[in-house]
């Protein structure tokens, strides 16, 4: 494995030739100014001498000066690059929140200030780009509703099979780009530091329940809501979380044959998820599947395969997480406690 490069270990290095350098300069002045010769070390006795002379007024004044010297020059050097790591703490202290952050220069090394002026005038390029995206992706979405409500109306107006099927991709369509306005809302809100709402999650796990459940049972299935437990509340947007948690219905949905039932649970803890009669879905799939335009037997067939990924990108922005347990075949919501 590389060794990388320090810093730190080439600053000692250069203290260790240093003194090296010294001790032999010394050396060699003791020489020059006694006169000292092969010729005056002969005998035993002059020899004995002299060496105990050069480590009395070389060695040992330069291991009394050393030893201080590379004490306190390992104290500086990490007293030095300590405000490099209180950045770096506070660059992983805003996990979740990283839109407008800036690295603090106040007490920023003159030597570090290039290094960290580059990062914050990449950090605000960055920045930039995403509002940018999210305005074209807001604007996209706005611009694709009125055409869509507009088609919408004209199918009721046919009396055909097929326009039963167009009319439900159409609303499938409308629910996706509601769902890509509401995480452009999402990061816009975070951007401008809009302070979240409390939310209670069974509250909103009934709200979604009783939304969703008479086109299930349309469809010869069912839908039961489980509380376990005692549930915190939660801090966040209460539209993406419901927008989430209705995802995971309609993918359960899809996936539990009929006269099956579709399960929503909430809790113990700031827990919520959905439990299908489906096979189920492995970590690795899950991870997979979050990646935009990946599919799975989850994922509709129809649609744009971005349920499970705009899923866990409200997650991420409630500094929450997607998971999945095969084994009982749920997909979970954690939150943090609020």
């Amino acid at each position: 494995m590389m060794r990388r490069n320090s810093v730190s270990r080439r600053l000692i290095r250069g203290l260790g030739q240093v003194g090296l350098v010294g001790t032999l300069l010394l050396l060699a002045a003791v020489v020059f100014f006694y006169r000292l010769t092969f010729s005056h070390l002969e005998a035993g006795a002059a020899l004995q001498r002299a060496i105990l002379e050069s480590l009395e007024h070389v060695a040992l004044p330069v291991v009394v000066l050393m030893v201080p010297v590379t004490i306190l020059g390992l104290r500086v050097i990490r007293q030095a690059f300590v405000p490099l790591e209180d950045a770096a703490r506070s660059i992983k202290a805003v996990k979740g929140h990283e839109r407008g952050f800036r690295i603090d220069t106040s007490q920023m090394p003159e030597e570090a200030l290039p290094f960290t002026g580059a990062v914050n005038d990449l950090l605000e390029r960055l920045d930039e780009a995403a509002k940018r995206q999210e305005a074209f992706a807001a604007d996209v979405a706005h611009e694709l509703r009125t055409p869509l409500a507009l088609l919408s109306l004209e199918l009721d107006q046919i009396d055909h099979p097929r326009a039963l099927r167009l009319k439900g991709d159409v609303a499938a369509m409308r629910r996706l780009i509601d769902q890509l306005m509401l995480l452009a809302q999402i990061d816009a809100a975070a951007s401008a530091q809009i302070a979240p709402e409390q939310i209670g999650l069974v509250e909103l796990a009934r709200d979604v329940v009783s939304q969703v459940a008479p086109a299930i049972l349309d469809e010869g299935k069912m839908i039961a809501l489980d509380v376990n437990g005692e549930v915190p509340g939660i801090r966040g947007r209460k539209e993406a979380i419901a927008a989430a948690l209705r995802n995971l219905v309609e993918n359960a949905v899809r996936v539990t044959p009929a006269g099956g039932t579709v399960q929503v649970f909430v809790g113990p803890g700031a827990v919520m998820g959905v439990r299908d009669e489906g096979p189920g879905l492995d970590v690795e799939r899950l991870r997979d599947l979050v990646r935009r335009h990946r599919r799975a037997d989850h994922a509709s067939k129809n649609g744009a395969g971005l349920g499970l990924a705009i899923v866990d990108r409200i997650m991420a922005a409630h500094e929450g997480v997607l998971t999945s347990n095969p084994d009982r075949r749920e997909l979970v919501l954690q939150f943090p406690e609020g």
